[in-house]
């Protein structure tokens, strides 16, 4: 499979779950993806494994602040409990799921990722899976939570793909890559 096109990344430089953010990254590169990482900052990413042990740190290709979501193909929103509670409060990070679900693009988070699609407001009539602990407020926000591996919702025309976490990966991506080609296969000239 070659997951041809443009991710984006949105994480914050402390807590993102290391397998969660690295994993697709280097699955979407090794794949022929371009694929930027956005932080709040251009300091260091440091990664976490299970929200408290050290990671791998990773450079931010870009800042939220400077994010054009136009020429972007899949928003990828990795987990991690600090950076997913960190990020939702940031209104660039809302603003850039806003960009990808108006324009009708795919949205890809994971674990505790979708609080920030509950912040945005885009979780309202999902069907969606996540961290356990995130399934009151998702419910609350609206979305019919699942308890699977991976879950794929195209409603309110914009494809969402969740899973719960880093033991989902290997359906993760798979749910990616298959974003990726229907977005391929929708704005190509036929």
């Amino acid at each position: 499979m070659n997951a041809h096109g443009k991710v984006l990344a949105i994480v914050t430089n402390y807590g993102v779950e290391q397998d969660e953010l690295l994993v697709p990254v280097r699955h979407l590169r090794d794949n022929g993806a371009q694929v930027d990482i956005a932080a709040p900052d251009r300091g260091d990413i440091r990664t976490l494994v299970g929200d408290k042990e050290p990671g791998e740190t990773v450079r931010p290709t870009l800042t939220l602040d400077e994010v054009d979501a136009t020429g972007y193909d899949l928003l990828l929103v990795p987990g991690g409990t600090v950076n997913a509670d960190t990020l939702r409060l940031r209104q660039s990070a809302v603003d850039t799921v806003l960009a990808f679900t108006t324009s009708g693009r795919p949205v890809a988070a994971i674990c505790h990722g979708p609080w920030l699609l509950a912040e945005a407001g885009v979780a309202y009539g999902k069907r969606l899976t996540s961290y356990p602990s995130l399934r009151t407020d998702l419910a609350n926000a609206g979305a019919t939570w699942a308890d699977e591996p991976l879950v794929t919702d195209d409603a309110h025309g914009w494809r969402l793909v969740t899973s719960r976490n880093p033991g989902d990966l290997e359906h993760f991506l798979r749910g990616i890559d298959a974003a990726l080609r229907a977005r391929a296969e929708a704005v190509s000239p036929s």
